[in-house]
């Protein structure tokens, strides 16, 4: 039996995945400055390594692409626990 096969009972459970691109700490002022359309500059741009959590587990590492105007992300790596 394939791994697929063996979690065909919960294969369409949803959970929620992460990418975390970046964090960047703002004063309160800033924050309340922000309106529609607002961009907040970061640290990261497309080619660099990011984290990917399914829920709060840490599952992987991908890196930033960016395909016409949409961002996303290439899992690039599996975190494998021993």
């Amino acid at each position: 039996m394939t791994p697929l096969q063996e979690i065909a009972p919960i294969a369409d459970v949803s959970v929620q995945v992460i990418a975390e691109l970046d964090r960047r700490a703002m004063p309160i002022r800033e924050i309340l400055m922000l309106d529609v359309g607002s961009v907040i500059v970061m640290q990261r741009s497309a080619g660099e390594h990011i984290d990917i959590y399914v829920e709060t587990t840490l599952i992987g590492y991908g890196e930033i692409v960016i395909i016409e105007n949409t961002i996303g992300f290439r899992i690039t790596d599996f975190k494998i626990e021993e």
